[in-house]
């Protein structure tokens, strides 16, 4: 086809990027536009479309979700610690000689593994072993998009070494091996292992740092390759830390490369699970929200940092903060105001600290106010107040986006506005401020609560409002993992980093103890069993809250069914299955026309009148974005449990809002496996309203098996209000 285009064998050789061929039919090549629409308009084609990039989403976790190695009757232990199941990874890469990819006591290579270890610049197939089966790197599509970019020059390393540490961070998360007495410089101390530590890691980087930007690059069609390849290989489980931006493309449109390459993949069998994005706490902003998918939001673990501040009022605050330097004794405290300049309005603003004279912060701890809920703000405010010789900074500011320690071991301490405005009363009435700040300290458990953090990506989902994202959460704040001894903030080869990046490993290593449970089971099957189980409060019981202006108890559309919980996960009861022919229906229901659905499918797909309703998709969830009067739809439970089981309904409604099941019974024995149910849902509400939120519960003496209920009434329909 590129022969005939281009007008020569050669030319075609030298513009082809790459062949797809094991989850789908399609090839990326490098053309101008008139070429590209020419080719479009060949019968043989059925889309042409751009590439585009992607960005990446960033030892208590697994004691936390009840993984305990001391416990010998656990989903761990049951599972051999996913002992032959393999988890790919699409991210920057991975760092081999980490002590988290040793093999000892790792058995053979799983016989259904078919990929290998592709050498390249500093990495050869000998770095690969018994636990680090797999590594390859796809950098045409990157190259085809970035000309100019110099390989030779470059810091990253062209081949599946990682020189930024996200993907071994990931990797390590997910399936780690042990590693004893690891800690980052004192902080958060214990023995290191991922979440299925005989699980088998095969990697594939798509992903590249551009020195010029500081940050790193994923080419669409090098994930694409990445999905083509893993399929092929064999992995039961893939984990993308990775996402687009807002506004989304639709799921049937192949520029969503992810949502494209993952419906083949699922379609084969292989669980995918996509980090949500870290756009929150903004309504609408989840990522990665096909049905078939995964979605991962992040939430805080019973961990935490204080790190004492004492005034010289001898009141101490215990702020947060990663320092782990000496403790600095009382020192000269200043909130930077009357500085005798015309910028005044702006002299206590953490980004503007460098509006101020040296002589107003030299020698001094600085207290400032920030809106701003990223890191920047913190290390902006620590490099101006290091610059002007100050000698540590104290961040007021909303709760944030996560802790990272200044450069330098800088004293760098975050607290809320209320605490800053007992710091600013003490600066004002005393004519000598002082403070002391000590070093952080790790604490676990009791008084530490669980949140859904800050910028954890929130729902509703933008593109299929009744399709409920995010599906789950997992911890993803100041997580411990292996990294790249090249990162800036590595210490000794570990690092400590947040966001959904992390969350979804969790979750992917999760799934592979699962899936070594439950070989047969479906991708839908394991949705269903870790979102129907998950816990909605905290260890100690207590509600779980969402981070944000204000912080407010979490709901489905901050961690969907709730926090995964592996060990009830294992044991469902029911489940809300899926396959690919009801991923299809879905897409019809969802208003896909037959052509673009083929296009996705890579079949010819008609689909039928009438299209059936968008509310009966199976999933575990029921989300209605648009009730005006009385709407009934159904759903369809496959019992995994006992063979002879009868589970009662009990629904919580949301508020104002009446929900009827029938049957209120289902029965369960040799021959019937599979039992559907309708839920009729109406509204007594008057006027559109925001979302409210309830469950459905099917129980038997042993299972709750839950499902979120999120209803939205709407009597005037598709009508936005902004006041």
């Amino acid at each position: 086809m590129l022969s005939s285009l281009l007008g020569s064998k050669v030319d075609a050789h030298e513009s082809m990027v790459y062949s797809y061929r094991h989850g789908f039919s399609g090839f990326a090549a490098k053309l101008t536009e008139s070429q590209a629409k020419k080719l479009a308009d060949s019968p043989e084609v059925v889309h042409v479309m751009a590439d585009s990039f992607y960005e990446l989403a960033t030892t208590r976790t697994w004691d936390y979700l009840g993984l305990s190695v001391a416990n010998p009757n656990n989903l761990l232990n049951d599972t051999n610690m996913g002992d032959q199941v393999i988890i790919g990874f699409i991210d920057t890469g991975v760092w081999p000689e980490s002590e988290s990819f040793n093999d000892n006591g790792v058995g053979p290579i799983p016989s259904h593994w078919k990929g290998g270890c592709e050498s390249g610049e500093k990495f050869i197939s000998t770095n690969c072993n018994r636990k680090l089966i797999g590594a390859k790197y796809f950098i045409n599509g990157f190259l085809a998009e970035n000309e100019g970019f110099n390989t030779t020059e470059s810091r990253d390393y062209i081949s599946a070494r990682d020189f930024i540490g996200h993907g071994t961070h990931t990797a390590s998360i997910a399936g780690g091996s042990f590693v004893p007495n690891i800690s980052y410089k004192g902080l958060a101390g214990g023995n290191l292992r991922g979440g299925a530590p005989r699980a088998r890691i095969a990697i594939y980087k798509a992903c590249w740092y551009v020195d010029q930007l500081g940050a790193v690059a994923c080419s669409s069609s090098d994930i694409l390759k990445a999905m083509d390849e893993s399929m092929h290989d064999g992995v039961d489980v893939l984990s993308l830390s990775l996402g687009a931006q807002i506004p989304l493309y639709p799921e049937t449109d192949l520029r969503d490369r992810i949502a494209t390459g993952a419906f083949h993949a699922v379609a084969k069998g292989i669980i995918v699970v996509c980090a949500g994005g870290n756009s929150g706490p903004a309504a609408q902003t989840v990522l990665n929200t096909a049905p078939w998918i995964i979605t991962v939001a992040a939430t805080t673990l019973d961990r935490s940092f204080p790190t004492p501040i004492t005034l010289g009022n001898r009141k101490v605050i215990l702020g947060q903060a990663l320092y782990t330097g000496q403790e600095l004794g009382f020192t000269s405290l200043v909130y930077p105001e009357n500085a005798g300049f015309t910028n005044e309005t702006f002299s206590g603003v953490c980004e503007r600290l460098n509006l101020n004279p040296n002589r107003t912060m030299a020698g001094k701890v600085v207290l400032c106010f920030t809106t701003n809920t990223l890191f920047t703000a913190v290390s902006r405010a620590a490099s101006y107040v290091k610059a002007a010789g100050g000698l540590g900074v104290i961040i007021a500011r909303n709760p944030g986006y996560n802790l990272t320690p200044c450069r330098d071991d800088f004293p760098c301490v975050a607290i809320d506005y209320e605490l800053g405005t007992d710091v600013l009363l003490y600066i004002r009435s005393t004519r000598s401020p002082v403070v002391k700040i000590q070093p952080s300290r790790t604490l676990v458990g009791q008084p530490v609560g669980t949140k859904v953090a800050t910028f954890s990506s929130r729902g509703p989902n933008s593109i299929s409002p009744a399709i409920l994202k995010p599906d789950i959460g997992a911890p993803g704040v100041s997580i411990l993992a292996a990294t790249s001894p090249d990162s800036n903030s590595s210490v000794g080869g570990f690092d400590i980093l947040a966001g959904t990046s992390m969350a979804a490993p969790v979750v992917a290593g999760v799934v592979a103890l699962l899936k070594a449970l439950h070989p047969n089971w479906s991708p839908a099957a394991f949705r269903s069993a870790i979102v129907t189980t998950a816990w909605r409060t905290d260890p100690f019981g207590e509600q779980i809250f969402a981070e944000g202006s204000s912080r407010k108890v979490a709901d489905p559309f901050d961690y969907g069914g709730g926090i995964v919980n592996p060990e009830k996960a294992a044991d469902p009861g029911l489940i809300y299955d899926m396959g690919p022919r009801d991923y299809i229906l879905y897409l019809c229901s969802a208003g896909y026309n037959d052509s673009s659905i083929t296009q996705l499918v890579g079949n010819v797909t008609v689909c039928s009148t009438p299209k059936t309703s968008v509310l009966d998709v199976n999933l575990p969830s029921i989300t209605i974005p648009d009730l005006k009067d009385e709407v009934t739809l159904t759903r369809t439970v496959t019992n995994v449990g006992t063979v002879d089981s009868v589970y009662k309904v009990v629904v919580e409604p949301p508020l104002g809002i009446q929900v009827v099941v029938a049957p209120e019974t289902l029965v369960f024995n040799s021959k019937t496996k599979n039992v559907s149910f309708t839920v009729r849902v109406s509204t007594t509400h008057k006027i559109n309203t925001g979302f409210y939120f309830g469950n459905l519960i099917w129980t038997d003496s042993m299972h709750n098996v839950t499902i979120p209920v999120s209803v939205r009434t709407q009597i005037l329909q598709n009508y936005y209000d902004e006041n």
